[in-house]
């Protein structure tokens, strides 16, 4: 069984950034995909950035060149730096990882981008 625990949510101004942490707790060693999603009130959850245990990763072309997914494997804890945001990012970003067969998803946390 895995959890994940998002953190670093909160209300920003249009152009500002915002770093998303996902912590993994279980055993998590390798074969893995993770990252993030969003869901923008009325939508359907995106992709926003995965990476997979091998380093490869893959952005939304929303989010090219603004945002940046990263990972610490010692602390088991996947990353969102999110640079020159837009109201439009504003959403429910959820953490994910496909792991030995098994989804797992995060509780989600909320990013607002407004003035």
């Amino acid at each position: 069984q895995v959890q994940l625990v998002e953190s670093g949510g909160g209300l920003v101004q249009p152009g500002g950034s915002l770093r998303l942490s996902c912590a993994a707790s279980g055993s998590i060693f390798s074969n893995y995909v993770m990252g993030w999603y969003r869901q923008a009130p009325g939508k359907q959850r995106e992709l926003v950035a995965v990476m997979t245990s091998g380093g490869s990763t893959n952005y939304a072309d929303s989010v090219k060149g603004r945002f940046t997914i990263s990972r610490d494997n010692g602390k088991n804890t996947v990353y969102l730096q999110m640079n020159s945001l837009k109201a439009e990012d504003t959403a429910v970003y959820y953490c994910k990882i496909d792991l030995r067969g098994s989804t797992y998803w995060g509780q989600g946390t909320q990013v607002t981008v407004s003035s």
